[in-house]
């Protein structure tokens, strides 16, 4: 059996992540802002650190795997902070914990990124490009001045919805470039990342809203199973991600949303390789 780590591990898929590990009968290492083996705070640079330090503590110098599930939604008032938990938060972690994944020998790495990051018109270009350089005092000051433009409704519904967006699309971007480097792919560790649709979570659900008030048919996207998903959902691929056998997949993105995605962007993929223009 094997060392996981699992950040959200107290709530929504972070929980039922490391439950199903547990079941398997791995040792799970839960990381969370309370109720967790590591209590840390992924949006600060020092928190990041202290989980890094824990984790490894924990685990002997050596993990199997770690999925890095937490993140907060577009509900959250204070973009800045968005990028920073949501971006930053995951980058840094496993960046840290690849080592350990390095001296197992076969280590696995999932992320959990959304389908909001291609079902959602409002990816920051420039958000984007300061994220991928690594700029978090930058990124959070774009993200910040950048929500004061939001139109009054949707900053009153989704206040932090394009730096929530926009920090996924990036973290989908990360997993896609770092899976392939040498200091990944050559050294064994997978990377992989799963962008969940409505999955009812407290994420989704928020401290007002009851799971009884959600409407599929009247959700702002379409649902074509005609049914949310369950954080159950989520975990099973977790765990598959996470497996041993899961050696010949890296650099994957896999949409887990109901078919959202496919109904919104029926021809988007698979995209074609442009045709070698003559020289």
């Amino acid at each position: 059996m094997g060392t996981y780590a699992v950040t959200g591990s107290a709530s929504g898929m972070g929980a039922a992540s490391a439950a199903r590990l547990r079941a398997a009968g791995h040792r799970v290492i839960g990381v969370d802002l309370r109720d967790a083996d590591v209590v840390a705070d992924l949006g600060s640079a020092e928190g990041r650190a202290h989980a890094v330090r824990e984790i490894i503590r924990l685990a002997d110098g050596k993990l199997d795997g770690v999925a890095a599930v937490a993140g907060v939604g577009p509900q959250m008032r204070d973009a800045a902070a968005v990028v920073s938990i949501n971006y930053f938060g995951p980058v840094a972690l496993l960046s840290g914990l690849r080592p350990a994944l390095e001296a197992s020998g076969a280590g696995r790495a999932v992320v959990i990124s959304s389908n909001s990051s291609t079902t959602v018109p409002m990816i920051d270009d420039r958000l984007v490009d300061l994220l991928l350089s690594g700029d978090e005092e930058a990124a959070r000051a774009h993200a910040g001045a950048a929500q004061a433009g939001l139109p009054a409704e949707l900053a009153t519904a989704s206040p932090s919805i394009s730096a929530y967006a926009t920090s996924k699309f990036a973290l989908s971007r990360w997993v896609r470039a770092t899976a392939v480097t040498p200091e990944w792919g050559r050294r064994g560790i997978t990377l992989n990342a799963i962008a969940p649709g409505a999955v009812i979570t407290p994420l989704m659900t928020g401290s007002t809203m009851k799971e009884e008030d959600l409407d599929v048919d009247a959700f702002p996207t379409p649902m074509p199973l005609g049914v949310f998903g369950r954080p159950e959902d989520i975990a099973f691929w977790v765990e598959q991600f996470l497996r041993p056998e899961a050696r010949f997949t890296t650099g994957a993105l896999l949409t887990v949303d109901g078919g959202t995605d496919a109904a919104m962007r029926t021809d988007a993929q698979p995209t074609a390789m442009p045709r070698p223009t003559a020289g």
